[in-house]
């Protein structure tokens, strides 16, 4: 089986593909030691680690070079977050993803909005472009921001439906699943996965359900997103403030 086969034959609903997502090859080294079976980078905290905002402010040349050294140091399954698919149009997109793919890439995130915006692309602008991305063979985890500010309390159904229609419209583009963040309602998330035509990817959340909660719901894959690198910062702030005023590290 190769690694794109591979990756793919993970997203189970009910036996979730956990990914406590990367930024770059010491991060991939030490999520592996861990007993990972798969790596996915996340935007944010590739970005971040760079010193700069996440939306496609990182380079594509970069984001490739960063993927080549994550590559080179795992033979675990690699998938690259890819924000809105670096490219203009869709014939923009299948080039930059295909670049992922001779990197070695096992897979994509590619978003339906496009960077610095909130408005989605509509059905018929974003399928095109999930199209292309298709074509390279890569497994194509597509984003729905559906719920991206909304409020689940006053348009549970209204929003329910519109990931549902997305999540049909993006199967017949060719996705190989669908990630669904900014989402933390149990019942909204057990309804996602009941009727949706692809396995369902969910973002992790403080407020929302356990890992185990969302294998019952039927999740096929949950995400930790930017909160590992964040987790991580957040510890090395506090070592170092210990350190500088005069204490000792925990390490």
């Amino acid at each position: 089986m190769d690694k794109i086969a591979q990756f793919k034959s993970l997203h189970v609903p009910g036996d979730p593909l956990i990914l406590v997502n990367i930024w770059d090859a010491g991060s991939a080294k030490a999520v592996e030691a861990a007993g990972a079976k798969a790596l996915a980078t996340g935007s944010y905290g590739v970005a971040g680690a760079q010193g700069i905002d996440d939306g496609e402010h990182f380079p594509l040349d970069a984001a490739i070079a960063n993927l080549e050294k994550i590559v080179a140091v795992t033979d675990l399954p690699v998938s690259i977050d890819m924000e809105a698919g670096y490219g203009d149009n869709a014939d923009e997109v299948a080039a930059s993803v295909d670049r992922a793919k001779q990197a070695g890439a096992c897979g994509i995130n590619m978003e339906d909005r496009l960077p610095g915006e909130t408005k989605l692309l509509s059905i018929s602008d974003y399928c095109p472009r999930l199209e292309a991305a298709a074509k390279t063979g890569l497994h194509i985890n597509a984003r729905c921001d559906t719920f991206l500010g909304q409020s689940v309390e006053n348009d549970r159904e209204r929003l329910i439906s519109e990931v549902l229609e997305r999540s049909n419209a993006y199967a017949g583009s060719g996705a190989s699943s669908l990630f669904v963040p900014f989402l933390s309602d149990a019942g909204c998330i057990s309804e996602i996965c009941e009727k949706s035509t692809l396995p369902v990817n969910i973002l992790r959340s403080s407020d929302g359900p356990t890992h185990k909660a969302m294998a019952d719901m039927g999740v096929a894959r949950i995400s930790h997103g930017h909160q590992s690198w964040a987790g991580a910062m957040a510890w090395l702030e506090r070592q170092a403030k210990q350190v500088l005023e005069g204490g000792e590290p925990d390490y």
